[in-house]
């Protein structure tokens, strides 16, 4: 869906509010935060222009900044009332931005829970990803080869000691992107075109139809939402985190945002059908979702990705992480396709916000012409370039739940903090390609 000539549509506002309105638990107000920074008056607001109506829960003058952007680049910006030609958008990462924890670890740990998890081609698991080492694929056949017949359920709930170590041997893949020996079990991918641990827990659900995946991300929802904040669960032999919350905050920018004439997309580095399930509470309908999008044989899922850049569908080696990130969001919002897909878009066809949280987000960030929404979870090559901050669009916000304390040290940008195709540590760069000095960390929530 290319950008288009911008129309207010009732019912997707109808929809979002309704959304707003009805959701689960959420924290009812955000943590206290501790920086060196100050803040700033700003002047009274135009009643008629949207407003953020959660501005307390910000930190500084972050809500201030935010409103601006939102004045002048959404409706009330608009010269004589009028659209621009190209529909101003807004994009945001999903797990960690939207929500406090991850989508796609509760889904997977749900479907290891309830026996959902199928036994892939063959019991052979370099069916699941191209990039999935020998010791990957045979530590993961040695555990749970013998367990199912291909396309039949794996017994993962089971507390029998087999199951428990096919549920140890995925729990390893997903968490560690190790086997339970420690041995590496993907490799051989570009590392800013692709993350292959965060691919494979959508490629693992091939033989389902979107449908089926999505409701199982639905069943998977209602459990991690109605689990009290801070609970855990038993997934295999280990504990695990059992809960999601969305942030109101976050929530109330989409509304605003919607509001302002501003669309606002997620775009996530989990399987498309997870997001489509967990956005319309935000206020953001599929029509707007990006995710890691599957190919299908027959209407099922068959462990290949749609392609992007230039990459064509079911080559793998692209999906929507970080240069992949704005590749997605250049062919679905910005209707830029093939290898230019890969570079910045021209200017007025970039977004005019952006939020995330960690390095899958900062080609998609760098890209905003208005804010650059940064969630602090002390990810390196992300906090780099939101502290450095060389146009002054970086915007630095302690996570709304559970804010992490102050990174110890520096962040070591100009040596180690960012990971280069190969997946070797480099230093951060500008665009202009002079480092960027290792950072402190000034914005961050009190223990």
């Amino acid at each position: 869906m290319p950008i288009r000539r911008h129309t207010l549509v009732p019912t997707l506002l109808a929809t979002a509010a309704l959304a707003l309105g009805a959701l689960a638990p959420a924290a009812a107000s955000a943590p206290p935060v501790a920086s060196s920074a100050g803040t700033s008056t700003a002047a009274a607001p135009d009643p008629d222009c949207p407003q953020l109506q959660l501005k307390d829960r910000w930190y500084g003058d972050n809500a201030e900044r935010i409103q601006r952007v939102i004045d002048r680049r959404g409706r009330c910006g608009w010269a004589d009332g009028e659209a621009p030609e190209a529909t101003p958008y807004a994009v945001f990462d999903w797990d960690n931005t939207m929500i406090k924890n991850d989508i796609s670890d509760q889904t997977l740990f749900w479907m290891l829970r309830h026996d959902k998890l199928l036994q892939p081609r063959g019991g052979n698991w370099r069916t699941t990803s191209q990039y999935m080492t020998d010791d990957g694929a045979r530590a993961l056949r040695w555990a749970c080869g013998d367990l199912a017949a291909p396309g039949e359920p794996l017994p993962t709930r089971s507390s029998a000691p087999r199951s428990v170590r096919c549920a140890d041997e995925i729990v390893s893949v997903r968490k560690e992107e190790t086997t339970t020996d420690g041995e590496k079990v993907f490799a051989g991918y570009h590392h800013r075109r692709m993350q292959a641990m965060y691919a494979w827990v959508g490629q693992v659900l091939q033989g389902y139809t979107p449908e089926q995946v999505r409701r199982i991300a639905a069943k998977a929802r209602t459990a991690a939402l109605e689990a009290p904040k801070g609970a855990t669960q038993r997934v295999g032999s280990s504990r695990q985190t059992a809960w999601i919350r969305y942030y109101p905050t976050m929530r109330d920018l989409v509304r605003t945002l919607h509001r302002a004439g501003i669309e606002p997309w997620i775009v996530s580095a989990s399987p498309k059908e997870f997001a489509d399930v967990w956005g319309p509470a935000v206020g953001i309908d599929p029509d707007h979702t990006i995710g890691v999008s599957q190919l299908t044989t027959d209407g099922r899922l068959n462990g290949h990705l749609e392609g992007c850049g230039g990459v064509p569908d079911g080559a793998d080696s692209v999906m929507t992480y970080v240069d992949g990130k704005r590749c997605f969001i250049n062919k679905r919002i910005a209707g830029i396709d093939g290898p230019r897909g890969l570079r910045p878009a021209p200017y007025r066809l970039r977004p005019v916000i952006t939020g995330g949280d960690a390095t899958t987000d900062v080609s998609m960030l760098s890209d905003a012409t208005g804010v650059r929404i940064t969630l602090n979870r002390n990810d390196d090559e992300v906090m780099c370039r939101a502290y450095d901050d060389p146009d002054g669009r970086w915007l630095v916000q302690p996570m709304f739940i559970d804010p992490l304390p102050r990174k110890e040290g520096r962040y070591p940008c100009s040596t180690t903090g960012a990971l280069d195709g190969d997946g070797d540590e480099v230093p951060v760069r500008r665009p202009d390609g002079t480092v960027v000095p290792d950072q402190r960390d000034t914005v961050f929530g009190r223990g």
